[in-house]
């Protein structure tokens, strides 16, 4: 079994800042991408950044420059360094890791729960 689990959501003034952070546990052998996603209500589910195992780093333009991912592979790990924050940045984050499992003989794609992230103007 294997379980993603955020934390680090909350509301916040636009201009402030936000860290999220996710954890990744159970039977890893390996992880590949480990990113952040987001759903605003009425509006689909959207990448907000993506890292690489070797930590190549992809991210939607409307964050560039403001949001920052990065990850601990020794546990891990992936957070979302939020700066600037807009109320356009209001939405649910979900952390996703495409993760190998101990004994499986493929990777399979797991999310979490989901936090809130509510940016007032």
């Amino acid at each position: 079994q294997v379980q993603l689990v955020e934390s680090g959501g909350g509301l916040v003034q636009a201009g402030g800042s936000l860290r999220l952070s996710c954890a990744a546990s159970g039977s890893i052998l390996s992880i590949n991408n480990m990113a952040w996603y987001r759903q605003a209500p009425g509006k689909q589910r959207e990448l907000v950044a993506v890292i690489t195992g070797s930590g190549r780093i992809d991210s939607r333009d409307s964050v560039k420059g403001r949001f920052t991912i990065s990850r601990d592979n020794a546990k891990n790990t992936v957070d979302l360094q939020m700066n600037s924050l807009k109320p356009e940045d209001t939405a649910v984050y979900y952390c996703n890791a495409v993760i190998t499992r101990v004994g499986s003989l493929g990777s399979f794609t797991y999310w979490g729960q989901g936090t809130q992230v509510t940016v007032s103007s």
